[in-house]
């Protein structure tokens, strides 16, 4: 079986945050998801609409995502990817050259991003039309 996992907070849930989680799994057997907690959040000076559970129960709905692990910090990769044996990580192309460090670990991918669509797009385009 081969293991994917990829890690965000996947905040308001939008088209893009699917079509990043359907590609993840296309590329292999089991998708793990590591989601940002509150706490964790706060730390990286992050606001989220939603509570961490109640992110972990969308992602747990969505039928790519097969398990929804805590991230609590910026260090545990490694030990996520030996504790549940992943053979791919995958991040948006974004963060692109930022997680190479797990190359000796597990595959990196970066898989481009959804055209036309973001958190940060949809923030903008409320603040416009609620002026």
């Amino acid at each position: 079986m081969k293991k994917v996992i990829t890690y965000g907070t996947f905040d308001l849930l939008h088209w893009g945050h699917i079509n990043l989680l359907k590609r993840a799994k296309e590329l292999g057997d089991y998708l793990i998801v590591a989601l940002s907690t509150d706490e964790f959040n706060r730390q990286k000076n992050k606001i989220s609409y939603y509570t961490y559970e109640q992110r972990k129960m969308m992602l747990e709905a969505i039928r790519y995502v097969d398990k929804v692990i805590p991230e609590t910090c910026w260090e545990q990769k490694i030990h996520d990817v030996q504790e549940y044996g992943i053979d791919i990580f995958v991040m948006g192309d974004d963060w692109k050259g930022r997680f190479d460090f797990l190359k000796p670990y597990c595959q990196v991918i970066y898989l481009p991003r959804t055209v036309g669509i973001s958190t940060t797009k949809i923030k903008e385009d409320l603040m416009v039309r609620n002026g």
